[in-house]
């Protein structure tokens, strides 16, 4: 009864990345969400199967992009494959950030933000994020979770 409960939940997907070593990480993020506004928080879960979870969970700074409709691919290409077999960032426009974050240019709405701790959230880790700095474009339609629904995941579930 719960899955059917959240399973019909409408939320905005988001692309998390990261910097491991030199490499730049990213994955398609449907966990996430604002958990104060003074001082400003976000939380973001990662899958303990997924790349970026593995290599990144010690990072200390993590960019989380809000995706917009039109960046359908971007969504298929973070969502579903893995880096474990696919060059992500070659196959997409990105830029660094601070601390060498990776940002995705289509991505205009993101921000990144300093890891204040994490938790053990069942299947997936939950960071605690402090903004240091975000970027606001004007509002467009967002890649929401009922659109992610059909993209298959690239690591195992």
């Amino acid at each position: 009864m719960f899955h059917s409960l959240v399973g019909e939940l409408e939320f905005p997907m988001f692309i998390v990345t990261a910097r491991a070593d030199g490499e730049p990480l990213g994955c398609l993020v449907g966990f996430a969400t604002q958990t104060s506004i003074d001082p400003p928080r976000f939380a973001v879960c990662l899958s303990h199967e997924n790349r970026t979870f593995r290599r990144g969970r010690d990072a200390e700074l993590l960019g989380v992009h809000r995706v917009p409709a039109r960046a359908e691919a971007l969504a298929e290409l973070f969502g579903g494959q893995t880096a474990d077999e696919v060059a992500k960032f070659e196959r997409c426009a990105w830029h660094e950030g601070p601390g060498g974050v990776p940002l995705l240019d289509a991505c205009s709405n993101r921000f990144v933000g300093r890891v204040l701790w994490r938790a053990d959230a069942g299947d997936h880790d939950l960071f605690l994020l402090e903004p240091v700095t975000a970027e606001a474009a004007p509002s467009e339609e967002e890649f929401s979770s009922q659109r992610a629904r059909r993209i298959d995941a690239g690591h195992d579930a």
